[in-house]
């Protein structure tokens, strides 16, 4: 494993996300280590935990555009089949996941942080859905993030782009906890040892009774939301958007001139 690491103890297996230097964006190497770490945690009947946690300022920056704008069809592995399987298999897993939210999480890295059964984010950490402002949509992430949010929440955040703290992020649903950094690990622990006093069958079937989707009809709407995404990433806007995201420049269609918000 180059881009996470991966330790075990006392029934909880622990990921972290360690591709600090790249802001943990979901490349296609990082994905596959992800999946082959959940294939191992799942292998493991001594493995009752997941938790996922991150080294440096960034949970996950969300798509690898770098290596979007290098060609890989189209699109970003981050925004495309490789985080549908991702996100299903989190969701999908008998085992429950925690989030240990130890920064931003934008895009694709939110989409990842929403997957997750219980979440807990230091209060600094700041959230968004930037996909419009690259020219595409949180298509895959909506799988995940939808069933967590009202309508209205997830209106204003998918249209307006911005970021949001932690504390709105739990208030829209999106995050269960958020607590200052020097209470991350005692937050974090007393949700593990929560889990761990569960029996692991009847935490399986809990976590199944709390999932929207399941089976079949989760795998069809990731496949679907891939397909959308990937038509996305293929259009002029979202070429446009990565190539000014890279180029660290407006895009195109930002207007020119700017807004007095004192009027």
């Amino acid at each position: 494993m180059d881009l996470i690491k991966v330790s075990a103890s006392g029934g909880v297996l622990t990921i972290t996300l360690d591709d600090v230097g790249r802001r943990n964006v979901l490349s296609r190497h990082m994905v596959l280590e992800l999946l082959a770490a959940i294939d191992d945690a799942e292998k493991d009947s001594s493995v009752r935990v997941v938790v996922v946690t991150n080294e440096g300022t960034v949970f996950c920056a969300g798509a690898d555009l770098a290596e979007a704008s290098r060609g890989n069809s189209g699109q970003p592995s981050g925004s495309g089949a490789d985080l549908s399987e991702l996100l299903f298999r989190i969701v999908s897993s008998p085992k429950p996941f925690v989030g240990r939210l130890n920064g931003h999480c934008v895009a694709g890295g939110l989409g990842l942080a929403a997957a997750m059964d219980f979440s807990v984010a230091v209060s600094h950490a700041k959230f968004g859905f930037s996909e419009v402002r690259i020219g595409v949509a949180p298509a895959i992430i909506s799988v995940v993030c939808l069933p967590k949010m009202r309508l209205a929440d997830a209106k204003a955040a998918f249209l307006r782009g911005d970021r949001f703290l932690a504390d709105e992020a739990v208030r829209i649903g999106l995050v269960n906890v958020a607590v200052a950094p020097d209470q991350l690990d005692s937050e974090v622990a007393s949700v593990v040892n929560d889990f761990l006093a569960g029996e692991p069958s009847a935490m399986a079937v809990a976590k199944g009774l709390a999932t929207p989707l399941s089976g079949p009809e989760l795998r069809e709407a990731f496949t679907k939301m891939a397909q959308l995404s990937a038509d996305m990433f293929a259009s002029e806007g979202a070429r446009e958007g990565m190539a000014a995201f890279l180029e660290k420049r407006p895009a195109s269609w930002v207007p020119h001139v700017t807004v007095d918000e004192s009027e």
